[in-house]
């Protein structure tokens, strides 16, 4: 088969070893479409190894075809259109998986479609709802908010009933942030995002994946109760923490990444989607947002445009297409 190797820090598509038969639990795809993610750019650089055992091939997320099941394989079968969350491995012409993290599409949806939906809907989800504890009434904080988890993560709090604040890089996608139903945001290039939060009433619950540089601020805004969700570390790794504030408000700091978690803990993300997020999707009331696509032999120029923020939503890259 072919995959993705990186060699000198470039990307190049290339003969790679043939994947081994899958096991008992494990799945084989034929590969249509890959999602590219900023884990993939930090790993390239050393910054995110793969997990033990896991695939050292870039690539969280995949759609494609059923192409092999493992003997203890129930509910999917050969020929069938799905999804994937992976722990790597992604961009190359196949893949092997646990059961546990293959969906099946949502009703109506394409290949190049679904493909923009495991990592960063199972990020969401994770985050907001299941680590994150949102209840009724509570106000939510994302930071950047036109990434593909972000767009994402919009939608989920506007379809779930959850008053959303974004910040974003430009005006452009503060304005594509508000069409996707965020209430208020705040460009990150006009200063502290402090005053405007706080006008707004502060956050309850904040998604943030860019660390460091933003606790500070994030601390001053959070809420009596306030959870700090932190998935990500774009303004580094290490800050002052204010523990007075964090216990007089009863603030919650938490640390959330879904690469390393086992597959039956993904499977459990999984199925959440399946039963609250996938029929949302087939009725149109939420949709994958994506930016571009490039042919899997320029992965490197998909890097660069993740790379330089210029992305609303997904980037994705295609390996078979739709007719895989």
């Amino acid at each position: 088969m072919r995959a993705i190797r990186h060699d000198d820090a470039r990307l190049v598509w290339d003969e790679a070893p043939d994947l081994p038969a899958p096991e008992s639990h494990e799945v084989r795809l034929r590969v249509a479409w890959a999602g590219v993610n900023r884990a993939d750019l930090m790993q390239r650089t050393g910054h995110y190894p793969p997990p033990p055992g896991a695939s050292p091939v870039l690539g969280l997320e995949v759609s494609g075809t059923v192409t092999e099941l493992g003997d203890g394989v129930t509910g999917l079968s050969v020929g069938q259109s799905v999804c994937a969350l992976l722990a790597g491995g992604g961009y190359a012409e196949e893949v092997v998986v646990d059961a546990h993290q293959v969906l099946p599409l949502p009703e109506g949806f394409s290949l190049r479609e679904a493909a923009a939906l495991p990592e960063v809907f199972a990020t969401a989800w994770l985050n907001l709802f299941m680590e994150g504890a949102l209840t009724a009434g509570d106000q939510v904080l994302l930071h950047a908010g036109a990434s593909g988890v972000g767009t994402a993560a919009i939608q989920l709090c506007r379809a779930f009933g959850y008053p959303c604040f974004v910040t974003v890089g430009s005006e452009a996608k503060l304005a594509a942030c508000r069409e996707l139903g965020a209430e208020d945001g705040w460009n990150r290039h006009e200063g502290s995002f402090v005053d405007a939060v706080k006008r707004w009433g502060g956050a309850d619950m904040i998604l943030d994946p860019v660390g460091a540089s933003y606790l500070a601020d994030n601390q001053q805004v959070l809420n009596e109760d306030g959870r700090l969700v932190v998935i990500g570390m774009m303004g580094g790794r290490q800050a002052e923490l204010d523990m007075g504030r964090m216990l007089m408000k009863r603030q919650r700091l938490i640390g959330s990444t879904l690469r390393a978690r086992p597959p039956e803990a993904k499977g459990r993300v999984l199925a959440a989607l399946a039963e609250h997020v996938w029929p949302r999707l087939a009725a149109g009331d939420v949709h994958p947002l994506i930016d571009r696509t490039w042919p899997i032999d320029e992965a490197e120029a998909a890097h660069d445009h993740v790379q330089a923020d210029a992305n609303t939503g997904k980037v994705l890259l295609e390996v078979g297409g739709d007719n895989a």
